[in-house]
């Protein structure tokens, strides 16, 4: 059994095809083309599977 020094992924939204090193469950990253952060959700088989995370910015009242 051989181990994946990358895995795969697509991201939701705008569909880039993504080749990161391993990544667990829980993990974040961010997409580089639209630059959305993005979750890993599942691993199976060296392919992610992706979900947005919602970024609030803080209102610094400016």
């Amino acid at each position: 059994m051989s181990t994946a020094t990358t895995v795969t992924g697509v991201c939701p939204e705008c569909e880039t095809d993504l080749t990161v090193p391993p990544m667990v469950t829980g993990e974040t990253l961010a997409c580089p083309e639209c630059m959305l952060t993005l979750r890993v959700e599942d691993v199976r088989d060296g392919v992610l599977s992706l979900e947005m995370v919602e970024v609030t910015l803080r209102d610094w009242g400016q």
